[in-house]
Order: C-alpha cells, then structure tokens, then sequence
C-alpha cells in the first residue's frame, strides 16, 4: 500500500511537470502568432525564458525563500539540539547530506523544505511547531521534510515556481503590447475562417494562462504532500506520529511571518485558507484526506 502510493504519487508529479511545460511552449506558440504570426519563434522564446528562470531560481532558491520568510539560520547543534539531532536522525535514514536548518519565529506549528537538491538542501521550522509538538510528532514532521528532499520534490516546486514567473512575465509583455497596439500586422487580417480560430485561441491561451498555472501549480504542491506523508512513514515507521502533528497544525491560528509566495512549501496552508470551490484552488489536500490515507497504512 505504502510503496503503491508512492508510485502513483511520483506519476502524477511527472504529469503535472509535463502539463506545466507544455502549458508554457503553448503560451509562447500562442504569443508568436499573435504578434509574429510564427508560432515557433514564439514556442522557442518562452522555452528560452524559463530556461533563464529557471537557473536563475535554481541557483538562489534557498537564501530567497528563508529570507522571504523571516528565517534564521542554526549553524549549531547547540542553538537546537532537539530539532538538529531530528533532522540528522531522519536525513541519515533518508540516506541524504544533513540540509541546513532554519527557525521561524511564528507561533503557528508549521515547517517546510526548500532548496535545488539533497546536497543544498534547508528544512526550516516554527517555533511554534517546536513548543507544541512532542518528539514523536516532531519525528513525524521532519521526516516528512526530508521526504521532499530525498524525492526531489524540493527541485520541482522551484522549477514550478520559475515557470509560474516565467508565464506572468510572458503574459505581461502581451498585454502591454496590445495596450500600446501592438499585434499582428494588419495585412494579416486577410486570414481564412480557420486562422481567425486560431487567433481567437492564442488570445483565449493568453488572458487564462496566469489562471492555468496557478493550478498546475497548486496541483504539484498537493501531490507532493500526499507524496511526503507516504515516504515519512517509509522513514519514521510510525504514521500516528505524523496523524497527531497534522491534526495539531490544522487547528492552530495563520502563521504571521509566512510569505504568500512560499505558502504552497509548507507542510500545512499557513494562512488557513478555506476555498469555495473545494481545493481546485487550494495549495494543500485536506488534512482530512491526508490522514485518512495515512490511517490506512
């Protein structure tokens, strides 16, 4: 059961990622013909921008997001012995470098992972998650952070986060361009019924693309947690652990120094958020969901 929902997590992980990209080559195809009438110059653009993106956020992505989030670092076993021998217990079963450790001063139980691989890996805690979780449930939680590094899944989140920018900024550029009256040349309004399709849907792609990659985004953030959960109790063998952190960070207050931006990183929606329309829009699965799947292990 453990290992078969591992599995199907990793799948769909690698769905939502092609989705993604293939989300912004139709965005750059999209922009292309509309202003170049060439898709494939606008295609190999937007390849070309988030490939900038993404090296861009791959090489700093850790000191940005802990900054972002009021994070400062413990460089000493002696700062938080607890929560630093923890996280050298978990990352030594994970089989994964010791990531460097990071406390949030909130009251709010919370905790994320961040980083572009095992070797530059960061975990970062709350206070509040240190004050009001027992070892057995803090054993949970970190395990479940390591489980992000060890599955890569901090490396994909940063590459959703590039891509995300990525769109936005391509999106930006076409609608100042139309603002100003930019656009296809007007010898081109000569075009066929079929082509006159075709540019209604390059204008639909572009005005709902922000909307399409926020939920591509949210989706991987999703997959990733019932992802995690699955591989910390491959690590901790002991599930309760993390049912008794998951229900006391459900019902706990917002985080107050926690970035919007990040808010998908961390183990449980920091800012409580309740959508109406279910977790289309939600950054996390229900806690509900995730330990029910975690009682059935």
């Amino acid at each position: 059961m453990l290992y078969d929902q591992i599995a199907m997590n990793k799948r769909r992980t690698g769905y939502v990622m092609f989705g993604f990209g293939l989300l912004v080559l139709l965005i750059g195809a999209a922009l292309g013909y509309l202003f170049w009438s060439n898709w494939q110059s606008g295609a190999v653009i937007a390849a070309v921008v988030a490939g900038i993106y993404m090296l861009i956020m791959i090489s700093q992505s850790t000191n940005v997001v802990m900054s972002m989030n009021h994070a400062r670092e413990i460089t000493d076993v002696s700062q938080a012995p607890e929560l630093w021998h923890l996280i050298e217990d978990m990352a030594m079963v994970g089989k994964v470098p010791m990531p460097r450790v990071f406390i949030i001063d909130d009251p709010s139980p919370n905790a994320f992972a961040t980083g572009n691989s095992p070797e530059k890996a960061a975990v970062a805690v709350t206070t509040g998650i240190l004050q009001r979780l027992n070892r057995e449930e803090l054993e949970g939680v970190i395990g479940h952070e390591i489980s992000h590094v060890r599955n890569y899944d901090i490396r994909l989140q940063t590459i959703a986060l590039a891509l995300s920018a990525a769109i936005g900024m391509l999106v930006n550029f076409a609608s100042n361009w139309l603002w100003w009256g930019g656009g296809r040349r007007r010898d081109d309004d000569r075009d066929s019924g079929g082509n006159v399709i075709v540019l209604v849907i390059s204008i639909v792609l572009v005005v709902l693309a922000p909307l399409a990659a926020s939920i591509a985004q949210m989706a991987l953030s999703r997959n990733r947690e019932y992802l995690a959960d699955a591989s910390s109790v491959e690590l901790t063998r002991n599930p309760q652990g993390l049912i008794n952190a998951l229900r006391k960070i459900d019902d706990s207050e917002p985080m107050e120094a926690a970035d919007p931006n990040s808010s998908a990183l961390y183990i449980g929606d920091p800012f409580k958020n309740k959508h109406r329309l279910g977790d289309l829009f939600a950054t996390h699965p229900p806690i509900a969901d995730r330990i029910a799947r975690l009682e059935k292990m």
